[in-house]
């Protein structure tokens, strides 16, 4: 029994894990969405560009801008790619817990 009450807790933080994996990459992605507004917003030429830096807004090129625009978003890109495989691999650990859970269960 005390082996079942460990897998149930290891399993308990496997999802906490996953739930917490599953906000951060939901903040990148939203971070992600934010940036492909920007870089369309920029599309539309503007004539005046501004990049926030800290508190301050500082005029800059456009060029400049749509470079730093996409350099942040391939970084998101690879950290949602990266939270992907994360929650890849937290998915099959939970799903071999909870089969052997199961499993434990049937034999008693």
């Amino acid at each position: 029994m005390e082996n079942s009450e460990e897998k149930i807790m290891e399993l308990q933080l496997l999802e906490q894990n996953m739930n917490n994996l599953l906000l951060q990459k939901q903040s990148i992605q939203s971070q992600l969405i934010e940036v492909d507004n920007a870089l369309e917003e920029l599309g539309k030429n503007p004539k005046q560009t501004f990049k926030i830096i800290g508190g301050i807004m500082v005029e800059t090129t456009k060029q400049k801008l749509e470079t730093d625009l996409n350099e942040k978003k391939e970084i998101l890109e690879i950290k949602i790619k990266n939270f992907d495989k994360q929650e890849d691999r937290l998915k099959e650990k939970v799903q071999i817990m909870q089969s052997q859970l199961l499993e434990a269960m049937k034999e008693k």
